[in-house]
């Protein structure tokens, strides 16, 4: 995998990786040997994945038939997510050698908040729960299971969240989720009306995220995004986004 890439600031790329596990949550948990083992009934990846940041066992081998084991009383594939910083250092050759599946890049990326104070757009409405609205926008983009089980996921998000709309014309154009978890803040749920692309409502959304962190205390913004998704990686870094770090799924039937 690589040495791990060097986060903004002070942040480590570790603790990114801990605070976007948290920002969101699956249904259902256990704790392997310091593994979080995670179910959603189908749907999100990263909710039906091992999130394997800190290992505390000695057998690693027998910690992965324990996943396989409890995924297959759900009738769901085994699946972890690997990143540089994953433990042991090892676990993706481990499940290579087991005959996990490889699964194309993501990337994790961050940006340093701008110390400069800056007003939030005043087209971007923010909430602490989701207007239907909201949730058409964001639904919309979705596969019918992750469509089916993401408003469970929504309704059980940490209390530091705030949902951003941009409006246009008295229209929902454009969503996207913010949770703050101490010096970090996400970007997460970054979706935008079919009728209403390349018109500046995503750009507007990130800009009110950012002023709403920097109110918050925070240092730093991240997000995750699939490394083939071009179009979002182009606004992302456009913004100031940077790359800090590399993950994928393995997983097994």
């Amino acid at each position: 995998m690589g040495a791990p890439l060097p986060a903004s600031g002070s942040v480590t790329l570790l603790e990114i990786e801990r605070a976007a596990v948290r920002s969101w949550p699956a249904l259902e948990t256990a704790d392997i040997d310091g593994w979080l083992w995670r179910c959603a009934s189908g749907g999100s990846f990263r909710a039906n994945s091992v999130a394997a940041l800190a290992f505390a066992g000695r057998n690693p081998e027998a910690a992965i038939t324990d996943v396989e084991q409890r995924y297959a009383s759900r009738d769901a594939p085994s699946r972890f997510t690997v990143s540089e910083v994953s433990s042991p250092a090892d676990l993706d050759d481990i499940l290579a050698r087991r005959g996990y599946e490889r699964s194309a890049d993501h990337f994790t990326l961050a940006k340093d908040i701008a110390a400069s104070s800056v007003s939030p757009p005043a087209d971007v409405a923010m909430t602490q729960e989701p207007t239907q609205a909201w949730l058409d926008i964001y639904l919309a983009g979705l596969s019918p299971d992750r469509r089916e089980v993401a408003p469970r996921i929504l309704a059980g998000l940490p209390a530091q969240r705030t949902y951003f709309g941009c409006m246009r014309a008295g229209q929902l154009i454009g969503s996207g989720l913010s949770i703050v978890d101490g010096p970090l803040a996400s970007v997460q749920c970054m979706a935008t009306l079919a009728t209403a692309r390349r018109q500046g409502g995503a750009r507007a959304v990130l800009q009110a995220i950012e002023a709403s962190a920097r109110s918050a205390g925070c240092e730093r913004l991240y997000l995750q995004a699939e490394a083939a998704n071009s179009a979002a990686l182009s606004l992302y870094q456009a913004f100031g986004f940077r790359v800090v770090g590399r993950y994928h799924m393995r997983s097994k039937c």
